[in-house]
């Protein structure tokens, strides 16, 4: 397990730089075996030297190519494959590990469509808006996958929220669910920004 100060979803790229020594230790032995380990939201504490709470909802993780940078530090491309549930963490030895089991796939279905149009409209929206603030943020226009369970990932990715929120999203029971709470976050996203547009 790689527990991180970040969300990471299904669908999505991760590029990580690996220089502790139980992550480079965790990182040789998924290359050696079947390539893959989890991420997981630190929800208090550090990245570094452990002794850090952590979510239980997360993402399993493939890597897709490794290599070494001028530094020595070990660089990973890697991709979200699933979502996980952490069933029970084992003794950090030699890193994080974990029981785990898979968390049922997100299902699109035609009745999602509109609702995933509107809340689209808002998270560009607000993207917009934020670059109309000189704030630093994901491009609006951004294009998404075209297969809807990873677009709907996409989406919770890009959408200017805290890492507690897209937690939240990632842990969302289904589409439905994800959809209609991302659609608050935006609403009241979009209130703030309009209101610090305005000055007020």
């Amino acid at each position: 397990m790689f527990p991180l100060g970040l969300v990471h979803f299904p669908g999505l790229v991760l590029p990580l730089r690996v220089f502790e020594p139980r992550y480079r230790q965790l990182t040789i032995d998924c290359l050696d075996g079947d390539r893959e380990f989890g991420v997981v939201l630190i929800e208090r504490g550090s990245e570094v030297g452990g002794g850090d709470a952590r979510t239980a909802v997360g993402t399993m993780t493939s890597i897709v190519q490794a290599g070494l940078d001028e530094s020595g530090l070990i660089r990973l491309d890697t991709v979200g494959t699933r979502r996980i549930r952490v069933v029970d963490w084992l003794p950090d030895d030699p890193y994080p590990r974990a029981e785990v089991e898979d968390l049922p796939p997100l299902v699109v279905a035609d009745e999602h469509v509109g609702p995933m149009a509107s809340v689209e409209r808002k998270v560009r929206r607000a993207l917009a808006l934020r670059t109309e603030l000189g704030e630093r943020t994901m491009p609006y226009n951004i294009e998404l996958d075209p297969e809807p369970a990873r677009a709907l990932f996409q989406l919770a990715a890009i959408a200017p929220l805290g890492p507690l929120d897209q937690q939240r999203l990632l842990a969302a029971p289904d589409a439905i669910e994800l959809l209609s709470v991302l659609d608050g976050f935006m609403d009241e996203e979009l209130v703030v920004l309009a209101s610090r547009l305005a000055g007020s």
